[in-house]
């Protein structure tokens, strides 16, 4: 119960915050805005923390600390905030005509001092289509807001605001906003199946981090230690790479393995060499200008070789290229991949089902996500090589879980999973995949299915065409469901006499002028 209050007050401070900031808003579109609220954000998270061992510091020069040594803080793991880019200062300014070029400012010498920051902090406060007195009211909002008693408990909300605010922001953008967030939903979902307790995590289309962010989430939830999980990405946005390495200091997550180049991972991967023990990932929908006609030889298409057309099966082989000996992937496809044999796809679909490698299919709800309204399924993988005494032998078996009856609208667009229906999911496949779980099919939701059966099927990977229908309750009476409707009826026919009846009686009685 105090968990749920905790919530639903840290809920509150977020819209809160997000009305407030929104409004201020004025004539700048969403996309724009975004760079100008994350980046004081993340500026407040910052100080937050440098404040905290500034004041720890101070207390200690008598034992040889110095409050102002950039070392002492890079040794803490700490950023370093010089005296013009502390929030104290900005917030003493928010009132000049100035203030767009005090931010500008304050963000190129947190750069300068911090190697790691190099390139990653949005200068856009100067602009003029950024009023000054509406970003100093941003500042004051962002900096009187209650966040709570302690400075931990202050970066802990900010780090939620954050996230929070990528999510209003991809909603305000609609179809552009989706290419850098995956809603969290279908996030939580992926790491809550995988698991990915210890090892390498690797996304390579990170859009700002979120598969990252719900990785470490997962881990300390269940009190593992974060160090044990090391994450790899490559995102081919700038500006949503930037966005992805913020978010991920405002958590304390080591990024330095989060790459960016323009190319994008098929024809410049940033991570060769990596094989990988978690793959998670939302690539981009049916994408036809991937460079596929450059790359007709690559050694990743082992299964086949992808259409130029169309970018699914070769992001399939390209997760699956990164995968280490006992590598599992969770990752994000339109649906039309389950069922498609245009232009050798129906091939490597086929190949991958014949080499054991595709372990679950999760067909998932309409209008889960923010870019498109094309449907979309969870596809899960497996190498399998080396045996792993966690999981039963899966080799000739297939799961499919149906669940486009579940999640609910959180506006009339977009629709997201409630915690109820991920852990209906999530557990569902831990069952069937795990030595000891008590897995059985539920007729219209989910069936474990020999790969003999699917390749009957022509490989057709729909789970709609295996789970088949729920069964009706065994408790329902015809006769007594049609009683029911029939008295009805003839009470809504009866009042619609009476209604009738009063409305003849009333148009009687209107007197229409004389010509």
């Amino acid at each position: 119960m105090a968990k749920k209050k905790k919530e639903e007050v840290q809920e509150t401070i977020e819209k809160t915050l997000w009305k407030a900031a929104d409004k201020l808003r004025k004539n700048i579109n969403a996309a724009e805005y975004k760079d100008v609220v994350l980046g004081l954000i993340f500026l407040k998270y910052i100080s937050i923390a440098f404040e905290k061992l500034h004041a720890e510091l101070t207390e200690q020069i008598d034992q040889g600390a110095d409050p102002e040594d950039r070392e002492e803080y890079t040794a803490e793991n700490v950023f370093f905030v010089p005296p013009s880019a502390r929030w104290s200062f900005l917030q003493s300014s928010a009132t000049q005509t100035t203030i767009g070029k005090i931010v500008d400012d304050a963000m190129d010498a947190i750069e300068a001092e911090n190697a790691q920051l190099k390139g990653i902090l949005p200068k856009v406060y100067a602009k003029q289509n950024l009023d000054p007195t509406s970003l100093g009211e941003l500042i004051n909002l962002i900096g009187n807001i209650d966040f709570g008693d302690t400075q931990e408990r202050s970066a802990d909300v900010l780090g939620h605001v954050f996230e929070y605010f990528l999510g209003q922001f991809a909603l305000a953008e609609g179809q552009k906003g989706g290419q850098f967030y995956t809603p969290r939903s279908v996030v939580e979902l992926l790491v809550e199946m995988l698991e990915p307790y210890k090892g390498r995590v690797f996304d390579p289309c990170c859009g700002s981090g979120g598969m990252f962010v719900q990785s470490e989430k997962f881990v300390t939830e269940r009190q593992g230690r974060i160090d044990d999980i090391s994450i790899y990405g490559q995102e081919s946005n700038q500006t949503t790479w930037r966005l992805a390495k913020m978010n991920l200091a405002i958590r304390g997550i080591d990024s330095t393995g989060v790459k960016w180049n323009s190319e994008g991972s098929f024809l410049n991967d940033a991570h060769k060499d990596l094989k990988a023990d978690y793959i998670i990932a939302n690539p981009p929908f049916n994408v036809s200008d991937w460079s596929g006609d450059l790359l007709r030889n690559d050694a990743r298409w082992q299964y086949g070789v992808p259409p130029v057309g169309n970018a699914n099966f070769a992001w399939l082989q390209h997760f699956i290229h990164h995968l280490a000996p006992t590598g599992q992937a969770g990752v994000v496809l339109a649906k039309g991949a389950l069922t498609s044999k245009t232009s050798g796809e129906g091939e490597i679909r086929k190949k991958l089902i014949e080499e054991g490698l595709i372990d679950c299919i999760v067909n998932l709800p309409a209008k889960l996500f923010l870019n498109t309204q094309i449907p979309a399924a969870l596809w899960f993988m497996r190498r399998k090589k080396v045996p792993n005494p966690k999981y039963r032998n899966t080799e000739n078996e297939i799961l499919f879980i149906d669940a486009r009856n579940l999640g609910h609208l959180i506006n009339r667009r977009n629709r997201e999973l409630s915690k109820e229906d991920i852990d209906l999911i999530a557990s569902t496949y831990h069952n069937w995949r795990n030595v000891d779980g008590k897995y059985e099919d539920v007729a219209g939701f989910c069936a474990s299915v020999p790969v003999s059966k699917v390749a009957e099927l022509d490989y057709v990977l729909t789970p709609g065409r295996y789970v088949g229908l729920p069964d009706e309750e065994d408790d329902f009476n015809f006769v007594e469901r049609f009683t029911s409707l029939k008295a009805t009826l003839e009470e809504q026919l009866a009042r619609e006499a009476e209604l009738n009846a009063i409305i003849a009686e009333n148009l009687s009685k209107i007197e229409l002028p004389k010509e």
